[in-house]
């Protein structure tokens, strides 16, 4: 790829997003305007049965992670701690039911199944993989929780990727991506090694990144490519250690018909974690049946 085209991608990927965010807003808004000025029975039914149909699919999709809590962490013995750090997919940004995002619904199926497992939650909005290892070697209450941790799980570096497109996005080629992968690499192993250090015998999830953009946009292989690339740094990060795992996450929203964005269209709105919890969950009975075999 030239590096005019690449530059004209990436540019096209902001200024479109904009714009496709502003035509949505309008669109809705003058559907709303349509359908109050002009109300009628037969819409009125179309109406409900699109809601009965939406609240049949979500209520489906809650039984599915339920299901899939109660059969695969069956195994946590009581008082099983969690300690959950990383950037603002951890802390649950553009959860609108406010509930926390993947760690709280994780939290709420447990709850429900009466397992007895409580959650430390240190997400943070913006952390990079910097902001993160100082966040480890200067706060305490961030180790204690972890030195009493039976899992961790981590999402991080999604920032590290966004902060190369913001400092060089008057000239962006692929070279800045490729020379800031080994970096983000670097800085991922210190973050395990210290939590390691901390606390050895916690089971440790590393999740990768998703696309946002791929909902509006499709199969843009530029972008895909430096995710593909920075996802296959942190596999070969978590293969170096026994206790971390890597769950994977770039395929999860590719064949989702529903919208599972926040308003903002990058993070993901409750339907979005919602998926995730379950991903998460389907790695978690899987590690169990292998340790169990």
């Amino acid at each position: 790829m030239s590096k005019k085209v690449f530059i004209f991608l990436i540019i096209f990927i902001f200024v479109a997003g904009i714009a496709i965010f502003l035509l949505f807003f309008q669109t809705d808004n003058n559907k709303t305007n349509e359908s109050i000025s002009q109300p009628s029975e037969e819409s009125a039914e179309e109406t409900t049965e699109q809601e009965t149909i939406e609240e049949e699919e979500e209520e489906s999709l809650s039984q599915n992670v339920r299901n899939a809590v109660r059969e695969a962490l069956s195994f946590f013995q009581k008082d099983t701690h969690i300690t959950a750090i990383g950037d603002s997919l951890t802390q649950g940004v553009g959860d609108e039911t406010g509930n926390g995002g993947y760690i709280g619904i994780l939290d709420e199926r447990l709850d429900e199944q009466d397992i007895d497992v409580t959650f430390d939650n240190f997400g943070k909005r913006g952390n990079r993989t910097d902001h993160l290892l100082k966040r480890l070697e200067e706060n305490p209450e961030i180790n204690e929780s972890l030195a009493k941790a039976d899992m961790v799980l981590i999402t991080i570096g999604a920032n590290d990727i966004m902060q190369i497109m913001k400092d060089n996005f008057m000239n962006l080629t692929e070279e800045p991506f490729i020379e800031g992968r080994g970096p983000y690499g670097d800085r991922l192993s210190q973050i395990l090694d210290h939590i390691i250090s901390v606390q050895p015998e916690a089971e440790i999830y590393l999740l990768g990144f998703f696309n946002p953009f791929e909902k509006y946009f499709g199969d843009i292989e530029a972008l895909n490519q430096i995710l593909t690339r920075w996802n296959n740094e942190s596999l070969q990060v978590t293969n170096q250690y026994e206790q971390v795992h890597y769950i994977p996450m770039q395929d999860i929203y590719q064949y989702e018909t529903d919208n599972v964005f926040s308003d903002d269209n990058f993070h993901p709105n409750h339907k979005g974690y919602q998926l995730m919890a379950e991903r998460v969950i389907t790695y978690l009975e899987n590690d169990l049946e292998e340790a169990q075999n």
